[in-house]
C-alpha cells in the first residue's frame, strides 16, 4: 500500500484537489503482488509521475480477458510515451505479439496495437507475414495500417496475403484498397486485383451486408483508372451481386455509389447499353437515388449541458433507468455538480454511477458498450477530482475494470495543461 499512498500525495500536492471528507484507502484486488514502478527521472514533475505510477499500476493489475489486455496495453503504451518510451516500446511488443495471437485464433482485435504510431516497420512486417489466411479479415486495420505507414517493408508481404485470402475467399476490401494505393492505382498488380476482386464477391451477400458499402468505395475510387472494359464488367457484377443483399440503407448506399461511377466512367450511352445486357444488374440500378446510409448501434446520449441546468437532486429519477444509462447520466450530474462546487451532491452522483458501471462489467456479455462507461464514469470523476477518480477506479469489483478506469482516470491528467496542474 505505501506505492498507493505516495502515488496519493503526489497527486493531491500537483492538483490541489484534495476532499474535505477523508476518503479509505481502496481494497486492492487480490492478485499478483504488485510490480514497482520503473524509477523516474528526477526533472519530472507531479503530473508526468502521476500518469507514469498509475499507468504501471493498472498494467500490473491481471487482465484475463485477452481483448481487456489489449486495450489497457494499447492505452499504456500511448500514455506514457511521452514520458518513458522505453516503456511504451514494451507495452506495445507485448500488445503486438497479443494482437497476433487473438487473429490467429479467428478473433478481430478490440484494438490495433499498429495504429499507435509506436511499433515499427519490422515488427509490423513479422505481424503481416504471422497473419494466416483464414484471419485476414480479422486483421484489416491492422493490415491497412502496416502497408499505409511501411509501405516499403510490408508492400510485398502484405499483397501476397491478400492474394493467398483472395484465393481462398476471404476479402478485406479496405487493406486491398491501401495496398493498391500503395502499388500505384495503374500499376498491372492493382489492375489484375481490381478485376478479380469484383469476381471473388462473397457468396453469401446478406452476410456481407455490411461490407458492400466498402466494395462500392473500391468501385468508385478505382474505376476511373482502369480499362473501360473491366470497369464495365467490374461494375455490372458489383450491381448483380447487390441485388442479393437484403434492402438497407448499406444496400442503397452501395448503389448509389456504384451507379454514379459507372456513368463516369462509361458515358451514358454505354452505361445504358451495359445495363441492358445484365437484367438483374438493370433491375437495382433502377433503384438508385433511394436514401441511402451506414446503420449504427443505438447511442446513448447524455447531455451535460442539461446536467448543468439540473440544480435539484436527480437522485429518484437516475434510480429508474437501465444501469448503462444510469452510470452516464449519473457521472453527468456528478461532473456537473462538482464543477460547480456543490462536492456532496457530486459525490452523491458518483456513488451512483460507479455502482452502475459494476452492474454493467457484471453483465457485460449482453452490454456490449461496458469499457465505455467505464471509461466515460471514470473520465468525468477525473475532470472534477483525480484523486477520489483513481480511488474510486480501483474500488471497481472487477481488475480488468479497475485498469481500463485508472487508465482513463491517467488520460485526464495527462491532457490537462501542465501550468493549471501545479496551480
Amino acid at each position: 500500500m505505501r506505492f498507493l499512498l505516495v502515488l496519493f500525495l503526489l497527486a493531491v500536492t500537483a492538483f490541489g484537489q484534495q476532499s474535505q471528507e477523508a476518503v479509505p484507502p481502496p481494497h486492492p484486488t487480490p492478485g499478483p503482488p504488485e510490480a514497482a514502478p520503473p524509477s523516474a527521472p528526477k526533472s519530472l514533475d507531479a503530473r508526468k509521475k502521476f500518469v507514469l505510477d498509475v499507468v504501471n499500476h493498472a498494467v500490473a493489475l491481471p487482465q484475463p480477458d485477452p481483448q481487456d489486455r489489449l486495450r489497457v496495453l494499447a492505452a499504456a503504451s500511448q500514455l506514457v510515451a511521452p514520458w518513458n518510451h522505453e516503456l511504451a516500446l514494451k507495452y506495445s511488443r507485448e500488445g503486438v505479439e497479443l494482437e497476433t495471437q487473438l487473429v490467429a485464433s479467428g478473433q478481430t482485435p478490440a484494438v490495433s496495437m499498429l495504429e499507435a504510431g509506436l511499433v515499427d516497420c519490422s515488427a509490423k512486417q513479422n505481424f503481416v507475414e504471422s497473419v494466416p489466411v483464414a484471419g485476414v479479415p480479422k486483421a484489416e486495420q491492422s493490415l491497412l495500417v502496416a502497408v499505409t505507414t511501411c509501405p516499403k517493408s510490408t508492400l510485398a508481404p502484405t499483397r501476397r496475403k491478400l492474394e493467398d485470402a483472395m484465393n481462398a475467399g476471404y476479402l478485406a476490401p479496405r487493406a486491398l484498397l491501401a495496398t493498391m494505393q500503395a502499388s500505384g492505382i495503374k500499376s498491372q498488380w492493382s489492375q489484375e486485383q481490381f478485376e478479380r476482386l469484383f469476381s471473388s464477391l462473397p457468396k453469401d451477400a446478406a452476410s456481407a451486408k455490411d461490407e458492400a458499402p466498402n466494395f462500392a468505395a473500391m468501385y468508385s475510387t478505382l474505376a476511373p483508372d482502369v480499362d473501360k472494359d473491366v470497369a464495365q464488367q467490374a461494375g455490372l457484377k458489383l450491381l448483380e451481386w447487390l441485388g442479393h443483399v437484403p434492402e438497407s440503407g448499406e444496400r442503397n448506399l452501395s448503389v448509389n455509389m456504384a451507379t454514379a461511377a459507372m456513368k463516369q466512367v462509361l458515358g451514358d450511352d454505354r452505361y445504358n447499353e451495359a445495363l441492358r445486357s445484365n437484367v438483374m444488374a438493370g433491375q437495382v440500378a433502377r433503384t438508385e437515388g433511394q436514401e441511402g446510409e451506414i446503420e449504427h448501434p443505438d447511442e446513448e446520449n447524455v447531455s451535460v449541458m442539461k446536467a448543468m441546468g439540473n440544480s435539484a437532486d436527480q437522485t429518484e429519477a437516475l434510480r429508474q433507468m437501465p444501469p448503462s444509462r444510469r452510470a452516464r447520466e449519473a457521472a453527468a450530474n456528478g461532473f456537473a455538480a462538482g464543477t460547480s462546487g456543490n462536492r456532496t451532491l457530486s459525490d452523491k452522483y458518483f456513488d451512483m454511477a460507479f455502482s452502475a458501471a459494476d452492474e454493467v462489467w457484471d453483465k457485460r456479455a449482453e452490454q456490449h458498450d461496458a469499457v465505455s462507461v467505464i471509461e466515460e464514469v471514470c473520465e468525468a470523476a477525473a475532470q472534477v477530482d483525480a484523486v477520489h477518480a483513481l480511488r474510486r477506479a480501483q474500488g471497481l469489483q472487477d481488475a480488468s475494470a479497475q485498469a481500463i478506469g485508472m487508465l482513463a482516470v491517467a488520460r485526464v491528467v495527462d491532457s490537462q495543461n501542465p501550468q493549471a496542474a501545479q496551480q
